[in-house]
Parts: C-alpha cells; sequence; structure tokens
C-alpha cells in the first residue's frame, strides 16, 4: 500500500490501517511543527475530557476562536476528508470543497478522527515551501457555514448557549454563501433586531434546530453579536436545553 497521502481522500479503514502502522507520522515533513499550539491543544484536550472531542463544529469553533491553522482528519462513515483550516488568512485547504462534500457525502455524520499542525502553509506565506496549489484552497466561510448547516450538531455551541440575545452584524454578511427563503429572511431580519432562540424559532420557516444552526454558522462566520445583557435576552425553550451541552 502507498503512503498516506492527505492530498486525496481516503476509505476509513485505509486511514486508519496508516495511522496504526504509523505511516502518518512517517509522511510528515522533518520541517513541519509535530504539535498544535499550547492554547488550541488545551482547548481540544477539554473537549475530550468532556467527550466532545468528535464533535467537529466544536473543534472549529476551537480553532476559529484561537486562529491557530490546523489539519483536521474528518470521518463521514466511508470516507476521511482532510480539511486544513488558515483562520487568520480566512481560507482552508481541502481536495474537496466543502458544497460539493455536502452534495456527494453524509456530511451529517461527520466526526473528528484526529487533528495536527497542518501539512500546507496559506497562500503568501513568507516561506514558500509546502504552499499547496491554489485552486484547493477556499473561504472558510463557506465550510463553516456548511458543517454548521448540515453537520451532525443540531443544538447551539455551547459559547453562544445561556440566556442570550443573538443580533446580526450586517456588515459582516457580505462574505457570507448565499442564502434563500426563511435562512435569508431571519439573517436579514436578526440584522434589524436583537432575538432570543426560542423567539426566532417561532419565525417563519425556523424551528429550534434549524434556528440554532443558523445561528452557530453566523456566530462562526464572524457574522453574530451574542448579547447577555440585552432585554430581549432569553434562555431556550424547555425541552430543548438538554441537548444545548448535548456532544456528538
Amino acid at each position: 500500500m502507498k503512503a498516506f497521502d492527505s492530498s486525496s481522500l481516503w476509505r476509513t479503514s485505509d486511514f486508519q490501517r496508516a495511522r496504526d502502522e504509523g505511516r502518518l507520522d512517517n509522511a510528515r515533513d522533518a520541517n513541519r511543527p509535530t504539535l498544535l499550539p499550547t492554547t488550541l491543544l488545551a482547548d481540544l484536550t477539554r473537549l475530550q475530557a468532556e467527550g466532545a472531542n468528535g464533535d467537529v463544529l466544536e473543534v472549529l469553533a476551537a480553532c476559529v476562536r484561537h486562529h491557530e491553522a490546523a489539519l483536521l482528519y474528518l470521518d463521514q462513515g466511508v470516507f476521511v476528508w482532510p480539511v486544513t483550516l488558515f483562520p487568520r488568512d480566512g481560507l482552508y485547504h481541502s481536495p474537496r470543497d466543502a458544497v460539493s462534500m455536502a452534495e456527494s457525502f453524509a456530511i451529517s455524520r461527520l466526526r473528528l478522527l484526529g487533528a495536527e499542525p497542518p501539512g500546507v502553509r496559506a497562500p503568501g506565506h513568507a516561506m514558500h515551501e509546502r504552499i499547496a496549489s491554489r485552486d484547493k484552497y477556499r473561504p472558510l466561510a463557506g465550510l463553516l457555514w456548511t458543517v454548521a448547516m448540515h453537520g451532525p450538531r443540531p443544538a447551539l455551541l455551547s459559547e453562544i448557549s445561556g440566556r442570550v440575545a443573538y443580533r446580526v452584524v450586517a456588515a459582516n454578511t457580505t462574505e457570507l454563501p448565499a442564502s434563500r427563503g426563511a435562512i435569508s429572511s431571519t439573517v436579514l431580519r436578526l440584522g434589524r433586531e436583537s432575538a432570543p432562540l426560542g423567539e426566532i424559532s417561532r419565525w417563519p420557516g425556523m424551528s429550534v434546530e434549524r434556528a440554532s444552526r443558523v445561528l452557530n454558522a453566523l456566530y462562526l462566520c464572524g457574522a453574530l453579536i451574542v448579547t447577555r445583557s440585552h432585554p430581549a435576552a432569553r434562555s431556550a425553550p424547555m425541552g430543548w436545553r438538554g441537548l444545548l451541552g448535548r456532544r456528538k
């Protein structure tokens, strides 16, 4: 079997075999860092202790929160999808873009297999080694939006849950992926008024889960204001609160 190549999709069984045999480590460039940054590693360790280390959206949120690049191996049941995040550059590197993955694969079953330092650098890096083909770099907002809307997590991310009200930063929506229907009207309405999850879930075309997904997507893309002192702040609807902390 050839050495593991993170530039392409592999079957999960082949990836697991390569990792068990140590061929993932052997393929690592000698000049590539061997450990993730301390702050990001501490957050991922916390998620592991909470049993949430496989929660792809929480891991994406941790990388975005710390502005740290990382290579994530995402398992969707049959294939492993390698995705390298570059939050500081607003980009991600992958052999497949998020939209095509959502159309062709079951990203609703995504789970994290592993996270490690990136094997490639972002375009424009002062050190040109390991800068990959430019057609493999894409806007990070597209990945974050797609996984939030179609991934396995149906509930609010832990950092934006609680007794809160939400509002959209209209100026930050220009880079969001195109949306239509109820999602588009919800984003526009949140640009005009603050509202809690329970209220948003009753807007046309919304439900508690769908509203939670939209709020997660807006938050990860930097277009959401989360206010705990606003008069409209409310806790999540009864019956849904238990899901807010549930990890998948």
